[in-house]
């Protein structure tokens, strides 16, 4: 197990005389532009000083969720405010191009939509929306009984008069009669956890608080295992068991990840045999499993955590079946007794192979479903128990392929989803027997001019300076003409091993009918190419991830595709990350970058283990308490390379309440680069005071922000679009 580095005295000094500038209020100049006040804090590590003038933007929760404001709060709010409004007065002259985009873009919606009915335990659920509404009802139909729908989640009534209104996980015992449910209205993730019998409508006095959302029933229908939070730091850490009609001081706390590094989730096994806890940091796992039908039974390891070793497992009979990197670099699925779960027990399913990556695998009485990724695309595979094997076969140039909600283990009928870039999302059944496919719901784009034939897909590898083929999607409409002149937009994110799949998006279509080109870049960091791919782009080998980005975009400069004057980027969160970097490193090749909910302030952010994430995150960008890390770190982190010299046109967004990247990291940034850039090009922040990372949690209201970016895009191309 990890443990944790100690602190060395003197490792932090932090300047406490906090040296004030001549300014000490935040304000707007005389072109409205807003000025941050400045008070320098100095943080110094492996000797090594850093001078950080924005700090102060840093508030607690207890600070913002104090009824009556201090002085700093208030500061912070009047800056947030005078971005918001520079922001307002900055796209006043697009209010009617914005409008005419949201409404664009929810006019495609399909307002009384609903989801295609998953079967589980004798019911179908499903959600559905009615006209007019920001939120889904959430419904189900005893099996036989078609017409008898229940609504046992009515989330129009319940989001009613809240700002934010996030309706988390929910979990129904196995006798069908009790559900659990998670709500946040902050929108810091951080929920609490309801019951409601199922067959009155009543809700139970029980409540869960200060739980990630998480919970899963024991087989006996009164017993809820569910996972809480550190309060600080919002790291899952804590499992505890709930008895229905029992006060939550009461629970019985039944494990404690004690290594900061390592984050905890609940799942259960598909054959419902098996409780599993989870624990995962980015290089390590580790599952302990419970029979279900013994909910104060003990808990049994599977493997215990190695170093870089990762599994995760499911259940068939009298085995289990894992998915490991134990050796196998781009995974293998392997077997165990129930009783002898340890790797020395371990026995090949699916051996390593160099070539293809293994992504996942569903379990059916006489099938083995595999997903897989093999020359960057993601495909699906047939397995009989018997050996026998034969791939679903997509003809788009790019696409996303997966199967989703089989719940049932003994059926022939396999439900997987398809989209692409020209695609709609698509929900299939497919016989594995026979092989014949039936078309179960497409996502209905409410526009009679919209033909998917009218855009074309390619998929181009590009070339990286150190000579790896780079993939690139694109999508654009028929009558695009394609040249130097021709907009681009470029998308990445290349961290966590997190691949960007080319799926279809309606909303897309707003740029693409104006004459845009969307692309995407598969960067080291995602994993579309494999394990190594994702490895060659995190810690002491980031900067592969940020070249790639930029090697893309001059390799479609090269080709044709656009011109700097016409290229612009746009990542989010730690695709954010990826905007700051780039435009310190190459800012002149970008008109317009979007950075979303951006994570700039790498080195503070990793030196705080206060904050949310940090902890196990060190393993994805470093360990800043280790000297070669820091110096790594410090040498690309956004908001400390800035420096006096020309930026693109810039618009950053964030949430105040945001517990995955502070919302004091793009405010800060926004702040630096306002005092240090050398031109006159656009800069603005939208902060939304009242949502997360995820922004708005209304189905229509998030489409504001979209509403915004693309104007603001598409007024960079079209100059002043009014």
């Amino acid at each position: 197990m990890k443990t944790k580095l100690p602190f060395l005295i003197g490792l932090i000094f932090i300047n406490m005389s906090c040296k004030f500038e001549q300014k000490n209020d935040s304000s707007m100049s005389s072109n409205n532009v807003p000025v941050a006040k400045k008070i320098s804090k100095e943080i110094t590590i492996h000797n090594d000083t850093r001078i950080d003038d924005y700090f102060w933007m840093r508030l607690s929760d207890e600070q913002k969720n104090a009824q009556n404001p201090d002085d700093q709060t208030k500061d912070v709010l009047a800056y947030l405010e005078d971005e918001n409004d520079y922001l307002k007065a900055s796209m006043a002259h697009t209010n009617v191009v914005q409008d005419e985009l949201y409404n664009e873009m929810i006019g495609r919606i399909k307002k009384d939509d609903q989801s295609v009915p998953v079967t589980d335990n004798g019911y179908s659920y499903y959600t559905r929306y009615e006209e007019g509404q920001d939120y889904a009802l959430y419904c189900r139909k005893k099996n036989n009984q078609e017409n008898k729908e229940e609504v046992i989640l009515n989330g129009p009534k319940m989001a009613k008069g809240f700002t934010y209104y996030g309706i988390g996980r929910r979990s129904v015992s196995k006798d069908n009669t009790m559900m659990t449910y998670a709500i946040d209205t902050v929108s810091r993730r951080r929920y609490t956890i309801y019951v409601k019998n199922l067959i009155n409508g009543n809700t139970l006095m029980d409540e869960l608080s200060n739980t990630s959302g998480n919970a899963v029933w024991a087989n006996d229908n009164k017993t809820i295992f569910y996972t809480a939070k550190d309060p600080i730091t919002l790291r899952a850490d804590k499992i505890y068991r709930h008895e229905l009609g029992t006060n939550q001081k009461e629970d019985v706390l039944v494990y404690h990840e004690k290594d900061e590094t390592f984050n905890i989730w609940l799942s259960k096994t598909k054959s419902k045999a098996y409780i599993v806890i989870n624990s995962r940091q980015t290089l390590s796992t580790e599952s302990r499993v419970l029979d279900a039908n013994n909910a104060k039974g003990k808990w049994h390891v599977i493997q215990p955590r190695k170093d870089n070793l990762e599994y995760t497992i499911d259940h068939f009979g009298d085995h289990f079946y894992i998915r490991t990197n134990y050796d196998a670099k781009n995974f293998r699925l392997v077997k165990t007794p129930t009783t002898s779960t340890e790797m020395q027990h371990w026995v090949d399913v699916i051996p390593h192979r160099k070539d293809i990556y293994f992504q996942n695998f569903d379990i059916f009485k006489d099938y083995l479903v595999v997903e897989e990724r093999e020359n960057g695309l993601r495909g699906i595979r047939i397995m009989t128990w018997d050996g026998n094997s034969h791939k679903l076969n997509f003809n788009d140039p790019s696409y996303l392929a997966y199967a989703t909600s089989n719940l049932d283990f003994d059926t022939n009928i396999l439900r997987y989803n398809y989209t692409s870039l020209t695609t709609p999302n698509s929900t299939y059944e497919y016989n594995m027997k026979t092989k014949e496919q039936t078309l179960l719901k497409r996502e209905e784009i409410m526009d009679i001019n919209f033909d998917p034939n009218n855009y074309v897909s390619e998929r181009l590898y590009g070339f990286s300076r150190d000579s790896v083929n780079i993939p690139i999607s694109l999508v654009y409409k028929k009558d695009t003409p394609i040249n130097e002149n021709t907009p681009l937009l470029l998308y990445a994110y290349g961290s966590y091993g997190n691949s960007t799949e080319a799926s279809f998006s309606s909303d897309r279509l707003s740029l693409l009918d104006r004459g845009f080109v969307y692309a995407i870049a598969h960067i080291r960091g995602g994993q579309e190419m494999g394990r190594a791919w994702y490895e060659n782009g995190k810690l002491l080998k980031k900067k592969n991830t940020f070249t790639d980005f930029i090697d893309s975009a001059e390799y479609l400069i090269e080709k044709g595709y656009t011109n700097q004057d016409h290229l612009y980027a746009y990542g989010g969160s730690a695709g954010g990350l990826l905007m700051g970097a780039v435009v310190n490193m190459k800012p002149e090749l970008w008109n317009g970058v979007v950075a979303a909910v951006p994570f700039v302030d790498v080195v503070s952010t990793m030196l705080d283990e206060t904050i949310p994430l940090t902890t196990f995150e060190w393993d994805e960008w470093g360990d800043p308490r280790i000297k070669d890390y820091y110096d790594y770190m410090k040498s690309y982190s956004p908001y400390d390379n800035i420096e006096s010299k020309d930026y693109p046109n810039m618009l950053v967004t964030t949430g105040y309440w945001d517990s995955q990247v502070q919302y004091w990291e793009p405010a800060k940034w926004v702040a630096k680069l306002r005092e240090k850039k050398t031109d006159n090009n656009l800069l603005v922040m939208d902060c939304n005071m009242d949502s997360g990372h995820g922004g708005a949690s209304g189905r229509f209201e998030r489409y504001k922000r979209r509403a915004l970016t693309y104007a603001f895009l598409l007024d960079l191309e079209f100059k002043n679009l009014e």
